[in-house]
This record gives structure tokens, sequence and C-alpha cells, in this order.
């Protein structure tokens, strides 16, 4: 029994590590630290390390992959604020919303199907209203989901405009995976946002850049990410013993 106690203990110990480097990025950023959400992503951990986060007093999780979430979300406290972060196929979006049905946001509307399918399940299932961020390709790689930068002001405007169930709260973006163009990709996201703030004249506070990720969170909140999303720094390797849907 020991073994999982300190690989626990390990996980508390990181989650407070990453908060201290968020303050400190937030201090060097003139950020406010209380307009930076962390999103601890757990995809592939088992519950109990969540739980352990949770009892730390952590309260916001993420996961990637739609049959993970509905499993996990109901074994713990429902209170806690689930983020679906990346592509979502529109077929998955009712088993998404059925089964977490305090789903807080999905980080990766990247299409108007997708965002009508989210806004006709919101409104079958008569919850509350969904958030959701577009999701930017802001690298250009073919094999990236996310809407081409040009294309992002017509997608907020369908969410906004045709989808009464659905919050816009703001864009997001993931980045090349050997982070060689992360400043491009952040500055490219930050650019849309002023596009679409500028479009549906919102106030730019009220957009919310979803940008950074265990390797490169703190560059992200200096150049005004206001939600990161950090899983491995966290919660250590990830383990994929069997294929994810």
């Amino acid at each position: 029994m020991a073994a999982p106690v300190a690989a626990e203990g390990a996980v508390v110990s990181a989650f407070r590590s990453v908060m201290m480097r968020v303050q400190h990025a937030a201090e060097r950023s003139n950020s406010q630290l209380d307009r930076i959400r962390v999103v601890a992503v757990s995809k592939t951990k088992p519950v109990s390390m969540i739980r352990q986060l949770y009892d730390a007093g952590h309260r916001c999780f993420g996961e990637n992959y739609v049959q993970e979430i509905v499993e996990k979300a109901p074994q713990l406290p429902q209170d806690i604020e689930w983020h679906f972060i990346g592509h979502l196929q529109s077929n998955k979006a009712k088993t998404l919303l059925g089964g977490v049905p305090h789903l807080a946001m999905v980080e990766g509307v990247d299409n108007q199907k997708v965002a009508n399918h989210l806004d006709r399940v919101v409104s079958t299932l008569r919850r509350n209203p969904l958030k959701i961020l577009v999701q930017v390709n802001t690298s250009g790689e073919a094999s990236k989901s996310g809407i081409d930068p040009s294309n992002c002001v017509e997608l907020a405007k369908h969410v906004k405009s045709c989808c009464p169930n659905l919050v816009f709260s703001g864009l997001m973006t993931i980045g090349r995976p050997d982070y060689t163009s992360t400043p491009e990709n952040f500055q490219c996201l930050s650019k849309c946002r002023t596009d679409v703030c500028e479009a549906l004249e919102m106030d730019e506070e009220q957009c919310e850049l979803s940008m950074g990720m265990s390797r490169d969170f703190e560059l992200a909140i200096e150049m005004g990410s206001t939600n990161v999303r950090i899983g491995s720094t966290i919660f250590g390797p990830r383990e994929y013993t069997k294929k994810q849907e």
C-alpha cells in the first residue's frame, strides 16, 4: 500500500509546484492570478489521482477522450469543473453531455457541425448553457484539428448567433508538438482574439485564451493565456495501455 500513497503524494507536490510557477509567471507579466485557470489534464490517469488533487483543494480537471471522462466523472464529486479538451466528433456529443451532466466547457469546437450538435444536445437534455472555446489551428499542420485563423471570426459568429444553448467563451490552440513555433502560435491566437472581439463587439477580457501545456505554460501566461492545460507535469508520463476513443 505504501507505493500508491507515495505516488499520490508526489502528484499533490507536483501540482503545488506548478501553481507556484503559475504565480511567478503571472507576476512577471503583471497578469491577475485569479484570472488564470489551471486545468489538470488527467488523461490515462486513475480516479484515485484526481481525488488526491480534489482533496488538496483543486476543482478543475480536463480529459481528452469521451470514453475516459464519462467513466471517471460519475466516480467523483459533482462540483468538479470538467473540461473536454480537443477535437470532438459530432456523433459523440450526446454521449459526452449525457455522461457528464455537469460538464463546464468544451475546449475544441472547430466547425459548425459540432457546434450545432452540441447546441441541440444541450437543448434536449435541458441542461444549463455550455461554455465552448473555438479551437484554432495556429501551427498550420494538416494533421491537426482546429479551424484556420482566417475563419475563426465566422465560427465564433455562428456560435454566438445560431447556438443559443452554447456560450462562446474564447479561443484555444495546441500548437506544434515539438514547441518549435510556440511564440508564433500564441501571437496568432492573440491576434484572432482581437479580430473576434472586434467583430462580436466583445471586451477582450470576456474572451478567454486557452494556450499553454506542461512544457510551455509559463510562456503562455506571459503572452496572455487565461487557461493552461497541464497534464504530465502534474500527473507524470501518460500510460497508454489500451486504445482510447
